[in-house]
């Protein structure tokens, strides 16, 4: 058996530690080189213990049953670098339980235990086989004595091995082969082979027949079980247990398995071998239990039940570590573990059981504690836990050290601050082992103990009530048997801080804005730390909605301001004041008033046809005491929720329950109170759940009965339908009463459905255009309810007889036809003239028109200019249309120009604008042009109606305030209609020389100067010299200050390409503002020369 254990400090190999710290086990373990054969006593064997590192001095013992194993020369034992090597291994001396230990000269640790076995020396010794075995055919078995580890059976010759299944099973506890009912198939020999685990050896047994008996046949029976598990079986934690059971039987049984308890199986059990045996890995807690194998067949069935028992050897849960402690400190090492059962604890010293008997030396449950140190507790401890089913170890080293004072760790604060008033701990602790004495000096003398100066047994210095003559130097001096030390540090003291803020009350309304005072007086040379709370939460200001807004425009002023207060910001609100030397604090209770809050737990209490009886509860009243409340209702025909009528009709503040009324019947209601105090209306309740009135007889009565049309023999009646929350009940229905005009008695009608909105009574009887009296009544399960006023109302008329005549019709424009006709009589005593119908047909297409009334011509629009258009017509009545006239035909005149005007250019003079365009010709299928409409409005009136001045010219003056820009557009028309509109002209307004720069705008707009750039653009330096004459001539009409004498230098320069060049550059460029600019400083002549 081979064991490989673990080291208690769980060190892995690769650590290393240095020669200052005691023997370090790293790892223990056999390591076994066994040939593969069955005696192995003349074997050598290797026991392995790493302790320690290479640098570190250590001495190997061995321990072998206690006692300590001494190797001389010439011994089977020698020690090779700490291992201990066995040479001719003996089962009778070498069996037992080693231990290694390790020391230098910080201490003795001891490993863990390993035990020593051997294997079987042979395993054929194991064998004993029946020559013979005699079965009948119903079952049997196949024994073996044990063998050890693992079992197969050879029927008959290798390599024909038997396989195991609901009826042959091999145990791995007993080695024996098991036949639940023998067929005539399993006559033969069987050979038992065992397979040594240690040595991987494999024996075979000798052959062993099985024959059948020929004494007869058994007969069914039920299951015997003959393989079973303990009635208790102990798994160790995290192992495999495999638990076996098979039974013989006839008819073959089948295997199931369960645990008492009745829980199921988890998904790492696994059942295989036909059953046979129950598997289950990595065994915790929660596997422990009963568990129960069941055979069963059709003649019965048997069971056996075991008990699987946890347990679990020791595992560290909290180990001691290296510690380096001073003389006289104390030394508290915990040791945990867990295991099952609870594992006990003890301590070793360098390899030996620590002696507890000292005062100062106590063990408690795993808890080592040492007072009063001193160097001869220096060494190496172990702790050691253990329960039956293990035993583990865990190391650390103790180190105790003697130091002089020391302060090069702990200085004293260089400056320490203090209240006036307050206290303060100057601390001293100097590193030194022993404690020795430590005693204070303030400035070069010794400082004397006093009810308000005292040095605390630490060394450390309090002073109480501290005053301005405490400030100074002080120097901490530290003595013991190995030195003196000393370390000085000075204490200033400064002004209490004071909230100068008296902590007050406030009461405020919700949506008010209030300040939060936080004022202070406190040492200058010392900065404030303002921090404030609500409700003990600090306050992050710049969230909460932006509600907290600091507004302490001084350093020593800490007020905050609430904007737009709400109710959930009442509360305590702190203001904490922070420096090097003390912090104070102040409280402000804050209360806020506002609309009540939801009443609570409204319930309708009783409904009738009209009224529903409710109550509820108050809500918060927000400190501000409720006055009254309201009622509103909701069902699924309001929009909303709309307030009620109820009684009493003012509900008190005290007022608990109410009585709403004139609610309609049958109709779901939910109902809300909402809480009014002196600051406002609150929020609703939550509504009452759905309630509905009861049904009554319906009250309301169709509106708007009407009726008349229809067709022939027809009487129509109309109505508009009650509305459904106003029908009071379930079946709603409608009855329909007539008669004719004078009659006595009245005919009658129902109407089911509650949405029908008409009837029709039909009968050849009934006259056409008749008159009589009708009226609507309303019914529901409950009865009948009242009848509608009586109305008057025609039966069908009759559609008109005649078609119209001295049918005209002419061609207004190119878009619109006028016809005209000769009306026919409004009415008689069977029919009426509503209208007539128009119909202008071209080819298949065709529009009806409508007129009302008596009309006796309609304008026919938005026609194709020179078409042929038939048109006929018809008068109508609610019947029908009547007959059709005679058919008219009529050819629209041709359409307008479709050219708008172009090269239009303007000019101002005094109170005139001068407009010039080119004459607009119409195409060969177009209407001639017979005038033009101008068309203008101010530039700053856009959307009102512009003025229109028709003339057959193409030029025209208009008579326009100067003061004023104007937009102007020419339209052409003809006889055909209006044709397209030019583009829109702006005229600036006329305000001195700013004219100047729109003329410029306007001048490089012109259509010549466009079609200048154009050619520039492809041929910069070819202007031909009519482009130039025209250039220039619009020059001359566009500009205001280019008449007379200023036109001559034009006139020369009217062939001179630079000029047009220069003019169709600068607004090719964009650069007409520029151009504008070099005519308002200078002449334009002389601008015009440049």
């Amino acid at each position: 058996k081979t064991n490989r254990l673990i080291s208690p400090a769980n060190i892995s190999a690769g650590e290393r530690r240095t020669a200052a710290y005691g023997p370090v086990p790293s790892l223990l373990q056999w390591c076994p080189s066994l040939p593969r054969k069955s005696k192995i006593e003349t074997s050598n064997f290797l026991l392995s213990a790493r302790f320690c590192d290479a640098s570190c001095a250590c001495i190997h013992r061995w321990k072998l049953n206690d006692s300590f194993i001494t190797p001389r020369p010439g011994s089977r034992y020698s020690l090779m670098g700490g291992n201990l090597h066995i040479a001719h291994l003996n089962k009778q001396e070498d069996v037992g339980i080693y231990q290694c230990m390790a020391s230098n000269s910080f201490g003795t640790i001891v490993s863990r235990e390993a035990s020593l076995h051997v294997a079987c020396k042979y395993i054929r010794s194991f064998f004993s086989c029946p020559d013979l075995l005699v079965v009948s055919l119903s079952g049997g078995q196949g024994r073996c004595s044990p063998c050890q580890n693992g079992f197969t059976w050879i029927f008959n010759e290798h390599p024909s091995y038997v396989t195991q299944d609901t009826r042959r099973f091999v145990s791995q506890k007993t080695g024996n082969l098991y036949i639940a009912k023998v067929e005539p198939s399993d006559v033969g020999n069987y050979t038992c082979v065992v397979t040594n685990t240690v040595t991987k050896s494999s024996v075979e047994g000798p052959p062993t027949p099985l024959v059948l008996r020929v004494d007869g046949v058994m007969g069914e029976y039920e299951p015997k079980i003959e393989v079973q598990f303990p009635e208790v079986v102990p798994v160790a934690k995290s192992s495999t247990v495999k638990l076996e059971c098979f039974a013989l039987g006839n008819p073959v049984p089948t295997i199931s398995w369960k645990k008492v308890d009745g829980a199921s199986f988890t998904r790492k059990v696994d059942i295989n071998k036909a059953s046979g045996v129950l598997e289950i890995p990595y065994f915790q807690q929660e596997d422990a239990g009963m568990y129960e194998c069941v055979a069963e067949n059709s003649r019965g069935k048997n069971s056996v039940k075991g008990k699987l028992s946890y347990y679990a050897a020791p595992h560290f849960t909290e180990k001691p570590q290296d510690v380096q402690k001073t003389i006289d400190e104390t030394l508290v090492w915990e040791c945990k573990a867990s295991g099952k059962p609870k594992p006990s604890y003890r301590w070793l010293k360098n390899g030996e059981p620590l002696d507890p008997m000292e005062d100062r030396v106590q063990v408690n449950n795993g808890v080592l504690t040492i007072s009063s140190l001193n160097l001869a507790d220096i060494g190496m401890f172990q702790c050691v836990a253990e329960n039956k089913h293990g035993r583990i170890f865990t190391n650390a080293e103790l180190r105790v050290v003697a130091i002089a004072p020391d302060f090069s760790q702990n200085l004293l604060k260089a400056q320490t601050l203090a209240r006036q008033g307050g206290d303060v701990l100057i601390e001293c602790k100097p590193r030194m082992s022993p404690r020795g004495m430590i005693s204070w000096r303030k400035g070069k003398e010794a400082l004397r103990e006093s009810h308000r100066v005292m040095v605390l047994d630490n060394g450390s210095l309090r002073i109480s009530n501290v005053s301005k003559s405490d400030a100074g130097m002080y120097t901490c001096v530290a003595r013991n048997q190995f030195g003196v030390a000393s370390s000085a540090g000075s204490l200033l003291v400064k002004d209490a801080t004071v909230i100068t803020s008296p902590a007050g009350h406030l009461d405020v309304t919700v949506g008010e804005s209030i300040v939060l005072p936080c004022q202070v007086s406190h040492d200058p040379t010392l900065d404030l730390k303002f921090t404030w709370f609500f409700n003990e939460q600090l306050i992050h200001f710049g969230s909460h909605g932006a509600y907290f807004e600091k507004v302490g425009g001084q350093r020593s002023d800490g007020d905050i301001m609430i904007r737009n207060i709400q109710l959930r910001h009442a509360g305590k609100y702190t203001c904490a004041v922070q420096t090097k030397v003390d912090s104070i604090s102040i409280a402000t209770d804050v209360v806020v008033r506002g609309p009540p809050g939801p009443p609570v737990d409204c319930q309708v209490t009783k409904m009738t046809e009209t009224t529903a009886s409710l109550s509820w509860g108050p809500g918060t009243d927000n400190h501000s005491p409720i006055l009254s409340y309201t009622i509103q209702a909701r069902t699924p025909f309001s929009l909303g929720w709309q307030a009620v009528t109820t009684v009493p009709e003012l509900l008190g503040g005290k007022q608990l329950s109410a009585t709403v009324t004139d609610l309609s019947s049958w109709v779901d209601y939910e109902f809300r109170v909402l809480a009014i105090n002196s600051i406002g209306t609150g929020e609703p309740s939550k509504p009452s759940k759905k309630a509905r009135t009861k049904d009554t007889l319906p009250r309301l009565t169709p509106a708007r009965v009407s009726g008349g049309g229809g067709g022939r023999s027809e009487l129509v009646i109309t109505w508009e339908p009650v509305p459904e929350e106003m029908q009071s009940g379930p079946g709603f229905g409608y009855v329909v009463a007539f008669r004719p005009l004078g009659a006595q008695g009245w005919m009658q009608a129902a109407v089911t459905s509650p949405d029908a909105s008409r009837y029709v009574f039909k009968n050849e009887s009934i006259p056409p255009f008749s008159p009589y009296q009708v009226k609507v009544g309303v019914y529901n399960n409950k009865g009948e309810g009242p009848f509608s006023p009586v109305t008057t109302i025609y039966s069908a008329e009759e559609e008109p007889s005649r078609a119209p005549g001295r049918l005209r019709a002419r061609s207004v424009l190119a878009s619109e036809v006028e016809v005209t006709w000769k009306p026919l009589p409004w009415s008689n005593n069977r029919r009426r003239i509503l209208g007539y119908e128009v119909k202008p047909t071209q080819q298949e297409a065709a529009t009806v028109i409508r007129t009302a009334g008596n009309k006796t011509s309609v304008l026919i629009r938005d026609l194709e200019g020179s078409s042929t258009y038939y048109v006929c017509l018809r008068a109508y009545n609610s019947a029908g249309v009547g007959p059709q006239s005679n058919i008219v035909n009529v050819t629209t005149k041709k359409p307008p120009p479709s050219q708008a005007p172009v090269k239009i250019m303007w000019n101002t003079s005094n109170s005139k604008v001068i407009l010039k365009w080119d004459q607009v010709h119409a195409l060969e299928n177009e209407s001639e042009v017979t005038g033009y409409k101008v068309k203008f409005y101010t530039s700053t009136d856009k959307h009102s109606r512009p003025n229109v001045v028709e003339t057959n010219n193409t030029s025209l003056e208009l008579s326009l305030p100067v003061n004023q820009g104007y937009v102007i557009q020419i339209k052409p028309f003809s006889e055909g209609g209006e044709g397209i509109s030019s583009r829109q002209i702006t005229i600036p307004k006329i305000a001195g020389r700013t004219v100047l720069k729109h003329f410029f705008l306007s001048f490089c707009e012109n259509e010549y100067i466009q079609a200048g750039v154009e050619t520039y653009r492809k041929r910069p330096l070819h202007i031909p010299v009519h482009a130039q004459e025209r250039i220039i001539s619009t020059l001359a009409f566009q500009h205001p200050f280019l008449s007379g004498s200023n036109l001559g230098p034009l006139v020369s320069l009217q062939r001179n390409t630079v000029t047009a060049l220069l003019l169709i550059k600068l607004c090719e460029s964009n650069n007409a503002h520029t151009a504008s600019l070099a005519l308002v400083q200078t002449h334009p002549a002389a601008a015009l020369n440049r």
